[in-house]
């Protein structure tokens, strides 16, 4: 793979690490995924810094101000601009002045962790919304979950060398998995999916949303708020978010592995066979 990003900054280093294997001890040389600070400032003001894989950062900008209701629509994302500073990377972007007068209130003006998809909310009303009740959606013949989750894994090219990011992936009916993005972030790599596909443009009822982590309410919120209305992640959800895909409409599976799963709402959207033996 291209182990560089936006301007140089590498998605992975190398070291040579010390590997013990009970008593046998060697040397040997291994990827390490990178973590950099990357701040999102909106027409010249802070906004927000975050912890990312300095990967598909235009996308990450994108998705971003769309998941967390900054702009309403692709479109309003007016220019995009990635610049290397010194100790991380700084992300200008230009949205109408309509939405930003909306974002100072936000109050969103702290670190994000990279676990966190709630840094910087500083009000209930901020950390817990909910979005509009998605539409119908597609049936999916719940045999493609396996297939497709597999199909994923082997698109996660930043994985397979450092084991230490996440990846949200799209699974389309006619072409399979589409489009992938990695990211040390769970939430980090769901925003980079959704603004690479907003730029296609995607219609979002027309598909399904896989994740390689646990299902946590940032991760639905993130979905419903653009209307994807199925998630399949490969760990458990959480109550909040089990409460939140109930309440949106939104079909949410867990434990996407193997021929198994876990469908905890909205079971209309999946479509079984069972084994006429039983």
């Amino acid at each position: 793979m291209d182990e560089f990003g936006e301007l140089g900054w590498s998605s992975y280093r190398k070291a040579t690490f010390d590997y013990w294997r009970g008593s046998t001890h060697s040397q040997k040389e291994d990827c390490v995924a990178e973590e950099v600070p990357v701040v999102l400032v909106y027409n010249n003001q802070p906004h927000v810094v975050m912890l990312t894989t300095p990967l598909n950062l235009e996308d990450f900008a994108l998705g971003f101000s769309l998941t967390e209701g900054i702009i309403q629509h692709p479109a309003e994302l007016q220019t995009v601009r990635v610049v290397q500073r010194s100790k991380g990377v700084e992300v200008r972007i230009t949205i109408p002045e309509l939405r930003f007068e909306k974002l100072p209130g936000k109050g969103r003006n702290m670190t994000g962790r990279t676990g966190c998809g709630l840094c910087g909310a500083s009000t209930l009303e901020q950390a817990i919304r909910t979005p509009k009740p998605v539409g119908k959606g597609l049936l999916l013949d719940a045999t493609h979950l396996s297939t497709a989750m597999a199909a994923m894994h082997k698109q996660q090219t930043l994985n397979q060398l450092t084991g230490a990011v996440h990846a949200a992936g799209w699974l389309d009916p006619e072409r399979g998995v589409i489009m992938v993005r990695e990211d040390v972030g769970r939430h980090n790599a769901l925003d980079k999916l959704i603004g690479g596909l907003a730029k296609t443009p995607c219609n979002f009822e027309a598909g399904w949303l896989l994740v390689t982590s646990r299902a946590s309410y940032e991760m639905v919120q993130k979905a419903a708020s653009v209307g994807i209305t199925l998630l399949a992640a490969i760990s458990a959800p959480t109550a909040l978010a089990i409460q939140l895909a109930t309440e949106c409409g939104l079909t949410l599976v867990g434990f996407t592995r193997n021929e198994n799963h876990v469908i905890y709402t909205h079971p209309q959207r999946l479509q079984h066979y069972q084994d006429s033996a039983t």
